[in-house]
């Protein structure tokens, strides 16, 4: 993308350049780079906003298949081997598919993007204060994460643009005591066509990417 010239700027940027969680792999700093050089003034650029979420989750399946399976080895009791299993359980986050059975909480936005104004340092790094309470009475297992995408038009108008203590105008949610927004249902907008990896939605090749955590209790 860097050495590529073209003779004249451009009205609309389509792009697929979501990675995993969003912004793992993600090529989005190539489109960022394409618009500061090639988008004209007022230009589209699809998809034009991203949100990315996270919920604390239980998953007793996969803590069985993983870990409680070394207390019983056919009839063995392996459970020496439970140290190491939680260590490589716990040591890397893990691409699957997270049902909404699964969600112990209304999502807590990390990330809103307008790819019309998000610079590449930005991005570096992303952070994000939340305080949750359960919806139901689970083991928690971990974290997982996903992101929406929207293609709602111009991105440059002002209507658009969302900050990121504010809540998404196409979400319904609540703002918790430390003002982090949640993410309940989605409104339906005829203007903007949405693609969601969350886990109450179809499946997606993105899936969702799921993190336990070695203090969770069981």
């Amino acid at each position: 993308m860097q050495e590529v010239e073209i003779d004249e700027e451009v009205d609309v940027i389509i792009s697929e350049w979501m990675g995993y969680m969003l912004l793992y792999e993600s090529m989005l700093s190539s489109v960022i780079v394409a618009r500061d050089r090639w988008l004209k003034s007022g230009g589209l650029i699809l998809p034009s906003h991203a949100t990315l979420y996270m919920a604390p989750v239980t998953h007793p399946e996969r803590y069985s298949e993983s870990i409680d399976f070394w207390r019983n080895v056919y009839g063995i009791d392996m459970s020496a081997m439970l140290p190491l299993a939680k260590q490589c359980a716990f040591e890397e986050p893990c691409i699957e598919t997270i049902t909404a059975e699964n969600v112990l909480t209304w999502a807590i936005v990390i990330k809103q993007i307008d790819c019309s104004t998000v610079t590449v340092q930005e991005l570096e790094s992303v952070t994000a204060n939340f305080s949750v309470s359960s919806m139901m009475k689970a083991s928690l297992h971990g974290f997982a994460l996903w992101f929406d995408v929207s293609f709602g038009g111009n991105a440059t108008t002002s209507s658009d643009t969302q900050s990121e203590s504010s809540i998404d105008s196409s979400l319904s949610g609540d703002i918790g005591g430390n003002g982090v927004h949640q993410r309940k249902k989605r409104a339906k907008s005829p203007s903007t066509l949405v693609l969601s990896t969350a886990p109450e939605e179809a499946p997606t090749h993105w899936a969702q990417l799921s993190h336990a955590e070695e203090g969770c209790k069981t």
